[in-house]
């Protein structure tokens, strides 16, 4: 069971990060931090440059930490809010990945709340340090405030929507 919980969290916790490299660098097919800003002002998101470096701080720290098993549950909650947040910018597209849907978020999403219930296991810095194995309610706690947060973020920091003007797209609210 070790070795599988082993290999979840590296698999998880590296790609969760490898999005947040994305959306600050040109690694791993990133645009740059400019890149990952004009992303999330065309998803409709305010905040620009420190809206970008946030996101993709929290997701190469929630994946790092996640695939290490150190805080497993804190990891997990924000690997899921990070998520949930990507997710409901595809939420609109359906299920299916192929046309850019939300199947990949909800997967990451659900492995993360998977580790938070099981634990990291033995080959873990959680395990290493003695701080195993968390108790229940705190995984509980971690699935539900995970999403929650990524929900409220999206609230907080989504654009409103204007009406479109004659013939043309929706445009998004331009102050900050």
């Amino acid at each position: 069971m070790d070795a599988g919980l082993l290999v979840l969290r590296l698999v998880a916790g590296l790609l969760v990060a490898g999005h947040g490299v994305q959306k600050v660098s040109f690694r791993l097919g990133g645009h740059g931090l400019a890149g990952g800003t004009e992303e999330f002002r065309h998803d409709g998101f305010r905040g620009g440059r420190l809206t970008a470096v946030v996101a993709g701080a929290s997701q190469i720290g929630a994946g790092l930490f996640l695939a290490a098993g150190l805080l497993t549950p804190l990891a997990a909650m924000a690997a899921m809010g990070v998520m949930t947040v990507a997710g409901t910018v595809k939420w609109g597209k359906g299920l299916w990945v192929q046309n850019d849907g939300y199947e990949y978020p909800m997967v990451l999403v659900l492995v993360s709340a998977a580790l938070a219930l099981t634990g990291p296991g033995r080959w873990s810095l959680d395990h290493a340090l003695g701080i195993t194995p968390w108790p229940a309610w705190v995984a509980w706690a971690v699935i539900v405030a995970g999403p929650a947060s990524g929900l409220l973020t999206r609230a907080v920091l989504h654009r409103d929507r204007e009406p479109a003007p004659a013939g043309g797209k929706p445009r998004a609210r331009t102050a900050d």
